[in-house]
Order: structure tokens, then C-alpha cells, then sequence
């Protein structure tokens, strides 16, 4: 996950063709406003579901995309360096399932990610391409969890559930995560003080998903979301 993280930021920053001159893009004490859209692609990879009877051994999830309105400040620390805050409105994703589950309508989540991370500004003073790289640190926060009605269904056809006559109702509960994030953006310079600006991010996410129905079942799963993010927004220099 870090040698991921690392090698994203680098060959993304690279890619961006970097150049160093004398005389730095940005000056300390500068701040940096975007707002745009950022969209949250999960790559990821589901343990098994617990709890469930014999016969049931393969059913996980998955988590799919959503785009939010993103807001990002940068802070320059000196004339290279800068700390920047993403943030954005709640992100909804839908959760589905995967193996014995294909196909099921799980639930839903809302999440905020905000991210701190430490930036490496080049570029010249006058130059039109200002790339920069980071790593920083993540927290997510999950809330509003839902199960859908098609999820009930489904748990309701198992012979644990049903010889207990079976589920009205079932919780569902993220724990928040705490993880490692590496990014590369660039602004591209449009007129004095505005920038448009591209950024992406591999975020480290993990977050374990319990289930409890009115029986008094209790059913959990780790998820590891490591999302690839994606920022496309509009800048202002202060």
C-alpha cells in the first residue's frame, strides 16, 4: 500500500513534467482556493461476510463511484512547500454485493474524507504549468448507513434466518478509518491568480461493516475501499 501510494505520487508528478527553476511558482504565505468536482472510484476488495449458515462461504460486497462538489486549500508554508486540506459535500455510495451475494442490493453510505497533505510546489515564477506532488493522511467518517429491502430478501431465504421466522429489520454500522493518502496535480496558469487545476489521490481506506437484524444476528465484513480520487476544479490565488 505505501510503496502504491509513493510510486502514484511520483510517476504522476513526473508525468506532469516537472522543472525546477530558480524562482518558484508561488511565494510563502500564498493560499490557494479550488472548487470543483472530485468523483471517489473505489478499487476494492471485500472479506467475507461472517455469521452467514454453511453453504454460504463467498458473499461479499462492493462499493461503487460517486461525485461530490470538492473544495481545496493550499496553504505555501515557503516557496515550495505547501499543506493543503481537500474537503467536499458528503459522498453517497451504493454498497452491492459480490460472490454468493451478486447482484443484491446491499445498502447505502455517506462518508466525508477530509485530507490533509504535505505538497511539493514546482515550476517557474511565470510558468504556465505549476505541478506539485504530496502525501499526506486521511480520515474517513461514515454515517447515514441503510440496508435495502433486497438485502432483508435475500437474508430472509437463509435457514438460520428463516427457522428464527425470519428479519423485519436490519442496522448496518461503517467504523471511520484513518490511513495514508498520495496525490500529484498541476495548475495550469489561465490569467493573474487563476488556475485550473487537475489533482488525483490514492487514498488508504479500510472500514469493517456490521450488520445486526431485530433477531439479534450479527453479521460483519472488512472492506479495504482504497478509492482513486479524482479532481478537476477552478483556482484562485490569494
Amino acid at each position: 500500500m505505501l510503496s502504491k501510494i509513493g510510486t502514484t505520487a511520483l510517476v504522476l508528478g513526473m508525468s506532469c513534467g516537472i522543472s525546477t527553476t530558480t524562482m518558484a511558482a508561488h511565494s510563502a504565505g500564498d493560499i490557494l482556493l479550488r472548487v470543483g468536482a472530485v468523483t471517489v472510484m473505489p478499487d476494492t476488495e471485500s472479506g467475507t461476510v461472517s455469521g452467514l449458515p454453511d453453504g454460504v462461504n463467498n458473499a461479499r460486497v462492493d462499493v461503487e463511484d460517486n461525485t461530490q462538489l470538492s473544495l481545496t486549500a493550499t496553504y505555501m508554508l515557503t516557496d515550495n512547500l505547501g499543506l493543503e486540506l481537500l474537503a467536499a459535500t458528503p459522498f453517497t455510495h451504493d454498497l452491492v454485493g459480490k460472490g454468493d451475494l451478486e447482484g443484491v442490493a446491499v445498502g447505502e453510505t455517506q462518508h466525508l474524507p477530509p485530507t490533509l497533505s504535505l505538497q511539493y510546489h514546482f515550476g517557474g515564477k511565470d510558468g504556465v504549468f505549476n505541478p506539485y506532488v504530496g502525501i499526506g493522511i486521511n480520515y474517513t467518517l461514515f454515517f447515514s448507513e441503510e440496508v435495502d429491502g433486497q438485502l432483508i430478501s435475500t437474508l430472509n431465504t437463509l435457514p438460520t434466518i428463516a427457522g428464527l421466522g425470519g428479519t423485519r429489520s436490519v442496522d448496518m454500522e461503517l467504523d471511520g478509518s484513518l490511513g495514508l493518502a498520495g496525490q500529484a496535480g498541476v495548475d495550469v496558469k489561465v490569467a493573474e491568480n487563476w488556475y485550473v487545476n487537475a489533482a488525483v489521490w490514492y487514498i488508504d481506506i479500510g472500514t469493517t461493516a456490521e450488520l445486526t437484524t431485530d433477531l439479534g444476528t450479527t453479521h460483519e465484513v472488512d472492506v479495504d475501499i482504497d478509492p482513486w480520487v479524482f479532481n478537476l476544479a477552478v483556482a484562485y490565488k490569494f
